[in-house]
């Protein structure tokens, strides 16, 4: 077996340990659990630190149980939240867990027969059945409202530094998820519960009910990672367009890749320990690659292409380095137009702009009147002149002037036409019939 905290702690991805634990999972195959709340149906890559952790514990030779909130979310977990979560209703909640089912499925395989293969719970299916009276008896009798008060989670709402009180409904999230562990305890015989620093309150929770709820002498153990930041102090997982998720329907795999590719030096030297499978001594050599010339961005490169191949597979990636090698080409009008619309609109989608109709291609419109007051690409008739006049504006990479006339055959694909200002700002303007 392999030392599972070990690995973890190299990677730096161990922030709290309970006693005991690391020899626990030294000794013998241990079953553990993370758990994922349906809040979307998909998950985003802050997702991937649990499901990677996961992977991890599996190829450490113990037995990950990957458990879908459906219970909880209809709760609403308060740890890190300023106000109340809006409760999601039941066909949005069902909706949200089968589309979580459907992303772990492809990093965990649950039809696996080996003896440490990983298991996917809802805890819907062993709470759905609790009456009120039942669980406060059985449940609630065990913690005290103190025990419960002094988690952080807890205090900084109801003492007002974190949003305007708590309702007894989140108050009883922590109660609900140490029911969890308790279940997962008696029947599978899972001794852990993993998850993020910011769960540590809620776990630890989990590890007083299976020792209060059991014969004197159950073990129970927790750990977790430490939640993920830019090194700028700023929040992990998120891009210009918001959230970068793992289906490639919300968030493209080219996006996707993109995102990896263009983190800073200080990120990717820490990510590409946290959200790679490669070993101690591989990532080392490529940090000392890369210091030795970081124009190269070998760091970059590399963790995007694995993190890229882990989520997405070899065929996507080579699909996104060769948009990426376009979009950094010299590419041409004659290029362009050889595009397919679904790699023309993955390369340049976020810079849409107001569309224009093929009516307006069809007349002789000032090419002043739609750069300025139909696309708002500048933000007035002055500047698009004085880009125009400084020679800085090209239309399908073919630089104009304002006498230049827009016709029907500038809309590649017969849809789009593309407006470059300057060496770096592109603008896609939308042609509709």
């Amino acid at each position: 077996m392999k030392n599972f905290v070990e690995e973890l702690r190299w990677r730096g991805m161990v922030h709290d340990i309970m006693p005991g634990t690391e020899e626990q999972l030294n000794k013998e195959m241990t079953a553990a659990y993370i758990g994922f709340d349906p809040t979307s149906d998909s998950l985003h890559i802050g997702s991937l630190v649990p499901i990677i952790i996961l992977v991890h514990l599996q190829k450490s030779g113990h037995k990950p149980f990957a458990l879908v909130g459906g219970a909880t979310g209809m709760i609403g977990d308060p740890s890190g939240k300023s106000d109340e979560r809006n409760l999601l209703d039941e066909a949005a909640l069902e909706k949200n867990v089968e589309g979580i089912k459907r992303v772990l499925s492809r990093f965990l395989d649950f039809n696996d027969t080996s003896a440490n293969a990983p298991v996917l719970v809802n805890n819907y299916d062993w709470m759905k059945e609790f009456s009120f009276i039942g669980f406060v008896r059985d449940v609630g009798k065990r913690i005290t409202v103190n025990y419960m008060m002094a988690k952080d989670s807890v205090k900084k709402r109801l003492t007002g530094e974190a949003g305007s009180g708590m309702s007894f409904t989140e108050f009883t999230y922590q109660l609900i998820q140490g029911y969890d562990f308790y279940h997962l305890h008696k029947e599978y015989n899972c001794l852990l519960q993993l998850g993020g620093s910011d769960q540590w309150g809620n776990i630890t929770t989990g590890t007083e009910l299976v020792r209060r709820m059991n014969d004197e002498g159950a073990k129970a153990y927790a750990m977790t990672c430490p939640l993920i930041t830019k090194a700028d102090g700023s929040k992990f997982g998120k891009s210009e367009g918001g959230n970068v998720w793992l289906d490639a329907d919300k968030t493209s795999v080219y996006k996707f890749y993109q995102f990896w590719l263009n983190t800073t030096d200080a990120d990717a030297e820490k990510y590409i320990k946290i959200f790679t499978f490669l070993p101690k001594e591989e990532v080392e050599a490529i940090i000392a690659e890369h210091v030795q010339a970081p124009h190269l961005r070998v760091l970059q490169k590399r963790l995007a292409a694995e993190v890229t191949t882990f989520v997405h597979g070899a065929e996507s990636l080579e699909d996104a380095v060769k948009k990426s090698e376009f979009v950094f080409s010299n590419y041409t009008r004659e290029d362009l137009q050889g595009l397919d619309e679904e790699f023309f609109t993955d390369i340049f989608g976020e810079f849409f702009v107001k569309a224009i109709s093929l009516g307006d291609l069809s007349v002789e419109t000032d090419i002043i009147n739609i750069l300025a007051d139909q696309t708002g690409i500048f933000p007035s008739r002055g500047e698009a002149r004085k880009a125009l006049a400084a020679n800085a504006v090209a239309i399908n990479k073919v630089k104009i002037t304002d006498a230049f006339q827009l016709t029907s055959s500038d809309a590649l694909l017969g849809k789009f036409i593309l407006v470059s200002f300057g060496k770096k700002k592109n603008f896609v303007i939308p042609v509709e019939e």
